[in-house]
């Protein structure tokens, strides 16, 4: 139980080292970018994407911290009480996300036909740690089928949240004057 406890904790790593990859270079990418993207989305679309365009490497950071501490959150709850499976759903809706968004990653890459910030460790840290953590914990009897499915649902829950973290970089941003 302590090497799925480890595991768990690990999410924690690969998602810093994967944001890092994002926050290093987000800023610099969209100012050459950004046009390119607009132009790949249907307009519809566009109006709720070009704020997040906007986004300087401060801004981005609050937005990823705060969704650092939903994972945290996850992470702590599911390890302290991984015997008893309480935490688990919360902690597997984080693995879903995270194992979803390599192929957002991978989508927009190839859609772009461009590097895109974040999807070198996206598709080399999120992707193999995901798959063996799910391969883990189903040998493990801690994981089931059932409980994936039942679990996946919630994923939509990641949109509320990721749209109130990047209005709080954003707002963050407003608070820091730039002279």
């Amino acid at each position: 139980m302590s090497e799925l406890v480890n595991l768990i904790w690990l999410l924690l790593v690969v998602f810093v080292f994967h944001d890092l990859e994002e926050i290093i270079t987000v800023e610099g990418w969209l100012a050459q970018k950004r046009e390119q993207v607009l132009r790949a989305l249907p307009s519809w679309l566009q109006k709720f994407v070009e704020p997040s365009l906007a986004m300087n490497t401060a801004q981005f950071a609050v937005a990823v911290t705060c969704v650092f501490a939903v994972l945290a959150a996850a992470v702590v709850l599911a390890a302290a009480t991984l015997p008893l499976g309480t935490y688990l759903p919360f902690f597997l809706v984080c693995l879903h996300v995270m194992f979803l968004h390599v192929f957002t990653h991978i989508g927009h890459t190839i859609a772009l036909r461009t590097y895109t910030p974040g999807v070198v460790t996206a598709v080399v840290l999120v992707l193999p740690y995901s798959v063996y953590t799910y391969v883990c914990l189903f040998e493990a009897g801690v994981l089931t089928w059932p409980l994936v499915w039942s679990t996946l649902p919630f994923c939509l829950l990641a949109v509320p949240i990721l749209y109130a973290a990047h209005w709080l970089g954003q707002a963050a941003g407003g608070l820091v004057s730039r002279g």
